[in-house]
């Protein structure tokens, strides 16, 4: 069987190291070898995420055609990657993209900083926003007001209370995809949604094609369900998915589900477009893969006046190829930890049968604050409340970090809760180390993708805005200080006490 998940065509990675070594080059210093700068090039394309881990590279011959250079050139790069440990091969099978033995790999997700530490630091860990009072308060009061006919049943609604199941039916159906009732199972929290999915559809061993980077708790939850993750490139900045490397790891991997958040993408904050939306759709139905469409940060378009795509379920009203997943936790708050799933009738009815050897439903209660809610009008006024707060703190972030690391690369999104920033040449890993020790907490690159890719990243989120904002600059650029000049130790300077 083939060690590789995925392939690399010669022109695409021609293509790929052009654009390394064009926002790479070194002024007046001294050129290395041909070969050098070829392996060099192909090592950061697979740090950065750019090449998959365990992606097939294209034979000697052919890359040397492609690149105009000798085949004894594309030789040596090979074999200086096969001894740096990011190249493996075999005869008969071809090379394929690794990481080095040892190298820091995420085997995490990203927990939420305890309370009790939030007076000496910060936390750019977690993606979650305080709740937007008073909708919180006003919801949990209507729904104590609505609980007692149920507080006289067993109180297990495995799909969902019939009340939220139509509510959420009908809000598909506004968007101009008729959805009935009988396609909605409501779940705890969108987690719990995508592990009763992956429980269905992909037992272990079976593969699931993700994007790279994608959102770190959902790789660890689909790691620890025992099945193999197939990374699929991003394009650079905000541009998102590149169809014709989708269609190609989608026919040749065959995996048995997709995972895409096509609605600022978490954590670069892309957002697919219709055209982008219908192909992906189309080539997960010509692959027989099942396409998980991720929704829960959809609600959060912060730039006025954007037009926002159709839903990726728009172009499979039926739900036969695309599983929607959706969530209160982002657009109102973590804590309500209500989610839901839209498929087709029968994927429905086999997500509900297992779900009694799971957590057989989900809390009467904050379903029913979650259905007042969107009876009332409150959601919409509580996303607005929401939408403004990201977007002051959005603004306030990425002034103070354009101030304080002038040389951190970003495109500031149009939407959603995080900002993915390449962190001028120093290794994430370090800087998430020597910040906790200044004040400051930042998950870096590595969790967000597949076995040891994008080193150089930082994810940093829309949590905090105005002086925090500027703290958590100034913290991050002291972090970024002492890993540029290799005094990270122990000798780090302790955390300033800030009160927010």
């Amino acid at each position: 069987m083939a060690e590789w998940t995925s392939a690399v065509g010669a022109a695409q990675l021609a293509r790929l190291v052009g654009s390394q070594q064009e926002r790479g080059g070194a002024g007046g210093a001294r050129r290395p070898p041909a070969y050098r700068t070829l392996a060099d090039g192909i090592r950061l394309l697979v740090l950065e995420g750019r090449i998959p881990v365990a992606a097939r590279l294209p034979a000697e011959r052919e890359l040397a055609v492609a690149l105009s250079l000798s085949r004894t050139t594309v030789a040596a790069a090979y074999e200086a990657l096969r001894g740096e440990g990011f190249l493996e091969s075999r005869r008969g099978a071809g090379s394929w993209t690794s990481v080095p033995a040892g190298n820091p790999l995420p085997a995490r997700g990203l927990e939420p900083l305890p309370p009790e530490s939030l007076g000496s630091m910060i936390d750019l860990g977690c993606a979650a926003l305080p709740a937007p009072e008073p909708w919180l308060t006003k919801a949990v009061q209507g729904a104590l007001e609505e609980l007692p006919p149920y507080a006289h049943t067993h109180g297990d609604y495995p799909a969902g209370l019939p009340a939220l199941r139509r509510m959420l039916a009908d809000r598909y159906t506004e968007q101009g995809i008729p959805t009935m009732p009988e396609q909605i199972m409501v779940t705890t929290g969108a987690m719990g949604a995508i592990d009763a999915i992956c429980s269905l559809f992909a037992g272990r061993g079976e593969r699931i094609a993700v994007e790279s980077p994608s959102y770190a708790n959902i790789l660890q939850l689909m790691r620890a369900a025992g099945v193999r993750l197939v990374p699929v490139a991003m394009d650079e900045g905000l541009a998102g998915w590149d169809m014709d490397v989708w269609r190609q790891v989608l026919r040749d991997s065959a995996p048995r589900l997709a995972y895409v958040v096509a609605d600022f993408h978490n954590p670069t904050g892309a957002l697919a477009s219709d055209e982008q939306r219908r192909a992906m759709v189309e080539a997960a139905r010509s692959a027989g893969t099942v396409l998980i469409a991720d929704e829960t940060m959809v609600e959060l378009q912060l730039d006025p006046g954007l037009e926002m795509p159709r839903p990726v379920c728009s172009f499979d009203p039926a739900g036969s190829t695309v599983v929607t997943v959706g969530s209160a936790s982002k657009a109102f708050w973590a804590g309500m930890r209500i989610g839901w799933v839209r498929a087709a009738p029968d994927v429905i009815r086999s997500l509900v049968a297992a779900r009694a050897y799971a957590d057989l439903g989900t809390p009467v209660l904050e379903q029913l604050a979650v259905n007042w809610l969107m009876r009332t009008g409150g959601w919409q006024e509580a996303v607005a409340l929401r939408r403004d707060q990201a977007r002051d703190n959005r603004d306030a972030l990425v002034a103070a970090v354009r101030r304080e690391l002038p040389d951190w690369e970003f495109t500031v999104p149009s939407g959603g809760l995080t900002l993915w920033a390449r962190a001028g040449g120093l290794s994430g890993s370090r800087l998430a180390e020597v910040g906790e020790r200044v004040g400051v907490r930042v998950p870096s690159g590595p969790r967000f993708g597949v076995d040891g890719a994008f080193e150089g990243y930082v994810r940093l989120p829309f949590t905090v805005g105005g002086p925090v904002a500027e703290e958590a600059a100034a913290r991050l650029a002291a972090a970024a200080r002492l890993v540029g000049t290799g005094a990270g130790g122990s000798g780090a300077e302790p955390p300033r006490t800030f009160v927010a």
